[in-house]
């Protein structure tokens, strides 16, 4: 079989299941195209999307500025490791630190390998300028938490899927209640050894909870008094998904190390990214860290131009107003509805929570009608549906989409 021959959808999802590692359950559906807030499977069904890879295509699919730059680049030059400088990392290290005001980035792949990124360099700075005796530096996570799925990361979450069978674990982690400011503090006066608090602005794994006003402009002044570094994990929340282009900028809060992934690149190729000060970064020198494809000329090339998209389209403020139309109209039909509790969330990162508990069906079920009239979303945690369009859609487009989840919450009154 040539690769770019026709297969069905039944043969598309057996050849996967017999060849593949059964690592994920995807929703039954086998696309073949995308183009802005749509696509398409292999029979030429034409879906919204309502998932945009995780956050990863803010900008849409396939968005034009950003392929060009990607097509344009690859037949140019493609990768020279760090080993050498290229012509286009210092540009696009100059573009990004001065569009999120940072002084320094460190350029990874995936969100995971930023986030370990993070780890390491906050470790590091806690030993050579906060003092902390060497290995006995600890940080601070969430409940409930997801950052990544290395054994390292896994080693501080508490969903048992991601964590059983795959110790031994980590040390170095103190686990604390999401949106408890008590807890931080007591956990922060009563530890010397803690170099930094690591939190995602809103939890979007654990079902889009949005934590109470001023958490995390407190949660901050709270680092600031006991010096520990609060790393805010944006892959997920960042470029423009919440309404602000960072979900810390509705607090006006600067983290001290800022983590980016996803729509960094508007999902064209795995780019990550840590920034900070040059306080912070400059404890990192050669040897200490690296990637053979961090930094690449082609991720370089995607990156600024996937964040000029962002910028010349307003997808900030239109993800605000899209997010907000979203809630609104979902809250008309929750008031009266008998299988949706809620609806919460920010920008265009929103999710309904289903009058079921966590290990019901009913959820999946959803999305499997929601599927056949047209739209695709996954469930997260079994009984909440998170809904993440790409930024690019129109409000006419939105009130659609509200029209075929209503139509088809209906269904299960």
């Amino acid at each position: 079989m040539a690769v770019l021959d026709h297969i069905s959808s039944q043969e598309a999802m057996a050849l996967e299941n017999k060849y593949g590692a059964h690592n994920y359950h995807p929703l039954p559906v086998v696309l073949s195209r995308g183009e802005g807030v749509y696509v398409w499977d292999v029979e030429g069904k034409k879906y919204y999307d309502f998932l945009s890879a995780y956050s990863s295509l803010n900008q849409g699919h396939c968005h034009p500025k950003i392929v060009n730059a990607m097509t344009q680049q690859a037949q140019r030059l493609t990768l020279t490791s760090r080993a050498f400088y290229n012509d286009m990392l210092g540009k696009y290290e100059k573009y990004a630190t001065e569009y999120f005001n940072f002084d320094k980035m460190l350029p990874m792949n995936s969100g995971a390998e930023a986030v370990e990124t993070a780890l390491k360099l906050c470790r590091k700075w806690a030993y050579e300028v906060k003092g902390i005796d060497l290995n006995k530096a600890e940080i601070v996570v969430c409940e409930n938490n997801f950052h990544g799925r290395t054994t390292t990361i896994i080693s501080f979450s508490n969903d048992p899927v991601a964590r059983k069978n795959f110790g031994p674990y980590t040390d170095g982690f103190i686990k604390i209640e999401y949106d408890n400011l008590n807890a931080l503090e007591a956990v922060l006066e009563s530890n010397p050894n803690i170099a930094g608090f690591m939190v995602e602005p809103i939890q979007g794994e654990a079902g889009v909870y949005v934590p109470s006003e001023d958490y995390l402009k407190n949660a901050k002044a709270l680092c600031e008094k006991y010096n520990v570094l609060f790393i805010a994990d944006e892959v997920q929340t960042g470029i423009a998904r919440t309404g602000r282009l960072l979900a810390c900028d509705y607090e006006d809060v600067k983290p001290d190390i800022l983590i980016l992934g996803k729509a960094l690149s508007g999902g064209l190729y795995p780019v990550s990214a840590v920034m900070s000060t040059n306080a912070i970064m400059n404890v990192i020198q050669p040897g200490n860290h690296g990637s053979t494809f961090g930094g690449n000329p082609i991720a370089a090339a995607v990156a600024i131009a996937a964040l000029e998209v962002v910028k010349e389209e307003n997808l900030a403020e239109k993800a605000f107003h899209l997010g907000e139309l979203f809630r609104n109209e979902m809250d008309k039909y929750i008031e009266t509805s008998t299988i949706v509790k809620l609806v919460r969330g920010k920008g265009l990162l929103n999710a309904i929570v289903i009058n079921d508990d966590e290990d019901s069906d009913t959820a999946w079920n959803i999305c499997l009608a929601l599927r056949d009239n047209g739209l695709l979303a996954k469930p997260t945690h079994g009984n909440i549906i998170r809904f993440a369009p790409p930024l690019v859609m129109t409000e006419s487009e939105i009130l659609d989409c509200v029209s075929i989840i209503v139509t088809t919450l209906k269904q299960f009154e």
